[in-house]
């Protein structure tokens, strides 16, 4: 898949978020009840000097879970270890990282349903007895050898949560969701990251930002970034609703927030497929795309917009697509 501009999965140009990114609750947008909840749990866990439960953020990409981690820590006056799922691949990997923990500390793992099985066993006393578990040593001569660990609280951050093992899920004491961001929440972003950045963005600008960020906090920061090359080159510095305009225009990010990429898919299911009912495998397979791209990667907006739906017989463009995409809509015949 090449780097879409709306995609919310993390790209090299994103690199410089940590710069924007709120570190206090009170700074943090959106996501009321998560936040809420994790202030309780937080200031409950200070109050009693342990440390905090295990805590899993789940959810779309792009819509805070490292941040959130980074703003736990700070909350709970800890540091932070990060490391991601693909990254752990044997035992001396995992028993490196948790051997540096220090009393109280959080250890952030991205991907965490990337984690190779044999591995997340090895987690499980890690996470319940803060002990290490692991054979050293080939079969002739192997040992095991058990290491106390300090308490510490581990934060998982996955996209798909269906790929979580019972047992790993089992062990996290606070699971939480995080959903797509409104219009309202991504203005509130966007004027916060102006403020930071030293930019002035209208308030209609900031609308228009927002509505076409796919409920998507990167997404909007990203956008953010083009519209001010474009306000600096083209413009005076201020990033107002013309300027705004213009640039997404140009960007290819329509009204909606949706890409070619995403035309591209809609159009095959109306083209190729009469607007479906089809098989996720069709459709890869008619776009040159891997399945679960489809899945984690495309689908979850058009879902949540309302432009595609999914039936137990696969797939369907909705007529608010159609009308979208400026195709004739036509009911179809129920037999």
């Amino acid at each position: 898949m090449e780097n879409r501009i709306l995609t919310g999965e993390k790209l090299k140009e994103d690199q410089g978020e940590m710069s924007i990114r709120p570190e206090s609750l009170s700074e943090y947008v959106g996501q009321k009840e998560v936040k809420e909840n994790l202030e309780i749990f937080i200031k409950a866990a200070k109050m009693r000097e342990e440390p905090l439960d295990h805590v899993l953020l789940y959810g779309p990409p792009g819509l805070g879970k490292t941040t959130l981690a980074y703003i736990i820590a700070h909350e709970l006056g800890s540091n932070i270890k990060t490391t991601s799922g693909p990254a752990i691949e044997k035992s001396g990997d995992l028993a490196a990282i948790l051997s540096t923990l220090e009393p109280g500390d959080v250890l952030f793992i991205d991907e965490i349903h990337r984690i190779p099985r044999f591995i997340e066993e090895i987690l499980y006393s890690a996470m319940e007895d803060f002990t290490l578990d692991i054979v050293v040593g080939n079969d002739t001569s192997s040992r095991n050898i058990q290491i106390d660990l300090p308490p510490f609280t581990l934060v998982g951050a996955t996209t798909r949560a269906g790929d979580l093992t019972g047992p790993l899920r089992d062990r996290f004491g606070i699971i939480n969701k995080l959903n797509y961001y409104t219009v309202e929440e991504l203005e509130q972003i966007a004027r916060r990251t102006a403020k930071v950045l030293e930019v002035t963005i209208e308030p209609d600008a900031a609308h228009e930002l927002a509505k076409r960020s796919r409920g998507t906090p990167r997404i909007t920061n990203r956008l953010f970034k083009r519209v001010r090359d474009y306000a600096l080159v083209m413009g005076n510095g201020t990033m107002d609703l013309e300027i705004t305009k213009l640039a997404l225009d140009k960007l290819k990010v329509d009204g909606l927030g949706l890409d070619e990429t995403d035309y591209h898919l809609l159009k095959s299911i109306v083209e190729k497929f009469n607007g479906g009912p089809v098989g996720i495998e069709a459709i890869a397979s008619s776009i040159g795309e891997e399945e679960t791209t489809i899945e984690d990667v495309y689908e979850p907006y058009l879902l949540q917009t309302g432009l595609l739906k999914r039936t137990p017989r696969g797939r369907m463009v909705t007529k608010k697509a159609y009308e979208h995409l400026g195709i004739p809509y036509k009911e179809k015949e129920t037999k």
